[in-house]
C-alpha cells in the first residue's frame, strides 16, 4: 500500500479538483440563469395557467424532453462545434462548460416547473386580486412559495 501512495502526483489530483469544482460552479451559475426562466415559461404556459399557450408549452416541453433523454456523451460530442464557437475550444475545463450546461438546464427547468405547480393557486390569486402583475406574482409570490415549499418538503 505505501508503494502504491508513493506514486501518487497529489498536486495533479488537487490540480483536477479545482477544475471540477470550476466547472460545476460554472455550469451550476448558467445552469440557473437559463433554467430558471425556462422553467418559468413551462409553467406560465402550461394549461389553466398565467399565460396559458398549449403550442408553446408543447414545443418547449418536446425540447427539454429530448435534451433530458439524451445521454451526456452523446450531447458532449453533439456540442462540439457550438462548444468550440462559444469558447474556442472542446477540450479542457472551458470545452466541457457549455455541454455541462445544456444537460442539466432542462433537468432544472422541469424542477421548477413542478416546484411552482405545486404552489396553492389561492396565494396566486389573492395576489392577483390585489392587482399584481405577473412579473410581481412570479417575483414576489411563485418563486418564494415554491422554494418554501421545497424547503418544508425536505425537511
Amino acid at each position: 500500500m505505501a508503494e502504491l501512495l508513493k506514486h501518487i502526483y497529489w498536486a495533479d489530483i488537487a490540480q483536477a479538483c479545482l477544475d471540477t469544482l470550476s466547472m460545476l460552479g460554472a455550469a451550476l451559475g448558467f445552469t440557473v440563469l437559463l433554467g430558471l426562466p425556462l422553467g418559468v415559461v413551462l409553467f406560465l404556459t402550461g394549461k389553466r395557467q398565467l399565460h396559458e399557450a398549449v403550442g408553446v408549452y408543447r414545443v418547449l416541453s418536446v425540447i427539454v424532453n429530448m435534451l433530458r433523454s439524451l445521454p451526456f456523451i452523446i450531447l458532449l460530442i453533439v456540442l462540439i462545434p457550438l462548444t468550440t464557437l462559444l469558447v474556442g475550444t472542446s477540450l479542457g475545463v472551458p470545452g466541457t462548460i457549455p455541454p455541462l450546461v445544456v444537460g442539466c438546464t432542462p433537468f432544472f427547468a422541469r424542477l421548477v416547473e413542478t416546484a411552482l405547480r405545486e404552489v396553492d393557486r389561492g396565494v396566486v390569486e389573492a395576489t392577483q386580486a390585489m392587482g399584481g402583475t405577473t412579473w410581481q406574482i412570479i417575483r414576489h409570490t411563485l418563486l418564494p412559495e415554491a422554494r418554501a415549499g421545497c424547503w418544508r418538503r425536505s425537511r
